[in-house]
């Protein structure tokens, strides 16, 4: 293992006993009780609650999915989802947070099916049924794709094997989850936004300083044919490195369906559960600032990523991408 492979490696581990430290750190709360374990004692602060919905919610797709759209078709695919998924997350914050919460303290609910169960008075418990099947299933799914993205960054840094790398990623995230609870969840997923938004902003600082500068890199996505426009995108030649096609018209109904991605934010259980454990409703409106505020930053600069490292690519630093 040379010098390189060793310092990643080191950097890793220590990450990941942070991590499972925080777990450790809360174990003894979160086994006091369901409510502990489940939604933290309703403690969680502004910033946490915030953070940690965010980081929680964009996983993956933020650092990999969202810079490789931009890089891909340019500004207009990334920029509407962008505009979409801000959209979302303030109204979400603006309409749901408060109705939740207070409800969800009134009928003592710690979970979102519990919490329509005891909404709507149910004796059978076929709401809660449903909505705890609908949360298994597609939650099983979006699990998977952070376990995969998770494991495909370890083989990648490391080197190692697909499977063993999911295998890990899987036990670690275990570890510091059943240890602690939702509060380790919790404050890990807002070290994690700290880190993202921090890794997010380094990476656009080498990328701008590599693509020579800001009106260089501009220069050189302008000249790509719909790149650098909302309202048509980009078109690469398959199997030809740094050959575009003519623009594509991005149009009306486009538009729309980048936008509708932040309908999804109204039932996203990693967000809405932040709504029912944060500490006093009051706290409600300077989380929904921050998590917009979030948002916006570290989607702008992944986009921002996309763009100068297609510039890049134009000029001969990554000659085998599309």
């Amino acid at each position: 293992m040379n010098n390189a492979a060793l310092q990643k490696l080191i950097a890793m581990i220590i990450y990941m006993a942070g991590i499972i430290g925080i777990g450790v750190y809360f174990a003894k709360k979160a086994a006091k009780n369901s409510e502990n374990f489940f939604i933290g004692g309703r403690s969680l602060g502004p910033w946490v609650a915030a953070f940690s919905a965010e980081a929680s919610d964009m996983s993956g797709y933020l650092l990999m999915g969202l810079p490789g759209l931009a890089y891909w078709t340019g500004l207009a695919e990334a920029g509407w989802t962008c505009i979409g998924l801000a959209l979302g997350t303030y109204l979400n914050f603006l309409i749901v947070s408060k109705r939740l919460r207070r409800y969800s303290v009134a009928v003592d609910a710690f979970t979102l099916p519990d919490f329509f169960s005891r909404r709507f008075a149910e004796k059978k418990k076929v709401i809660m049924f449903l909505a705890s099947c609908v949360i298994v299933l597609f939650f099983s799914i979006y699990a998977a794709q952070c376990l995969s993205a998770c494991a495909k960054l370890f083989a990648n840094i490391f080197g190692a094997s697909y499977k063993g790398a999911l295998v890990v990623s899987a036990v670690f995230v275990l570890a510091y989850t059943f240890l602690g609870g939702f509060l380790a969840e919790s404050v890990a997923d807002f070290v994690q936004a700290i880190i993202m938004v921090s890794v997010l902003v380094l990476v656009m600082a080498v990328l701008t300083v590599n693509a020579g500068g800001i009106s260089s890199m501009i220069s050189k996505a302008r000249s790509i044919p719909g790149f650098f426009s909302l309202v048509s995108a980009s078109s690469p030649a398959e199997g030809v490195a740094g050959t575009f096609g003519a623009a594509k018209p991005f149009g009306f109904f486009d538009i729309i369906s980048m936008m509708a991605w932040g309908l999804g934010y109204f039932g996203v259980p990693q967000v809405l559960i932040r709504f029912m454990a944060i500490r006093t409703e009051g706290e409600l409106k300077l989380s929904r600032r921050v998590a917009v505020s979030w948002v916006v930053v570290s989607m702008l600069t992944a986009i921002f990523i996309g763009i100068a490292g297609r510039s890049i690519a134009s000029i001969g630093y990554a000659s085998n991408a599309a």
